[in-house]
């Protein structure tokens, strides 16, 4: 393990569980220093605790991603409490799907809230510091959903759709300073929420794909441990599907 001061520092929300949680994994396996957010304190320090019983380092920092005065301050005490900030994976999101005819206003506008705004908050708290330290990784979960759109979800796919954009403006502000901008677009991954879809109705989407099988936590952990490496300074303003061939379907 590096020294602390040497150590690279990584901030990822929605970390309690699911994707969150497998790719703060990776990069604590992977050397960094992981400050795990969510609005869940207890998941964050058990998985704390396991990343530190595996030899790894993180920190439970619970917040709501939400409240953009709170997640601004919180990315800002990482930053100066570390005395720098490498890399910062958007996670959390949340849904609220309907047709678009009964969507109502309340319900686009939270998923927005969440899912883009608090996005934009996190990178501009971000931005200083890492362009400070000369090297930095923006690196936005978004969907294919925000790629190819989704029925029910009108809300949501403006929201991932809406991150591609704001990822490529933010790679064009930050890249001469040494920091990257990038999105990583899961496809249909096997996480709990989709462990209760009945089965026959996982098949006939599986049977689709050009990779037959859902997607793993780890598929997009692997994807994000890339993105945010030294070997990936040259990739900015891209959106990087793992999602087994979902999108040429």
């Amino acid at each position: 393990m590096s020294d602390t001061s040497e150590q690279r520092v990584a901030i990822v929300t929605g970390a309690s569980r699911g994707i969150g949680a497998g790719i703060s994994r990776r990069l604590a396996a992977d050397g960094r220093r992981v400050i795990l957010m969510s609005r869940s304190a207890g998941p964050l320090e058990e998985l704390a605790g396991e990343i530190t019983s595996a030899g790894g380092a993180a920190h439970a920092c619970p917040v709501d991603v939400g409240d953009a005065e709170a997640f601004a301050s919180a990315i800002e005490g990482v930053a100066k409490e570390h005395g720098r900030l490498d890399v910062l994976v958007n996670n959390a999101g949340i849904t609220r799907d309907n047709l678009a005819l009964r969507m109502s206003d309340e319900d686009f506008d939270e998923v927005i809230r969440v899912n883009l705004r608090s996005v934009f908050v996190a990178c501009r708290a971000a931005a200083r510091p890492m362009m400070k330290g000369r090297f930095g990784r923006l690196v936005n979960i978004g969907s294919t959903s925000g790629v190819v759109g989704n029925a029910g979800q009108a809300n949501y796919c403006a929201a991932k759709a809406g991150l591609v954009g704001m990822t490529k403006a933010f790679g064009r502000e930050l890249g001469s300073k040494g920091v990257t901008a990038n999105v990583v677009a899961p496809g249909f991954i096997k996480t709990d929420m989709t462990a209760n879809l009945p089965e026959d109705a996982t098949k006939k989407f599986t049977d689709a794909l050009s990779i037959r099988r859902l997607g793993e936590v780890e598929d997009i952990a692997a994807a994000v441990a890339y993105v945010q490496s030294d070997e990936a300074g040259y990739l900015t303003g891209q959106t990087i599907c793992v999602d087994g061939g979902l999108t040429m379907c």
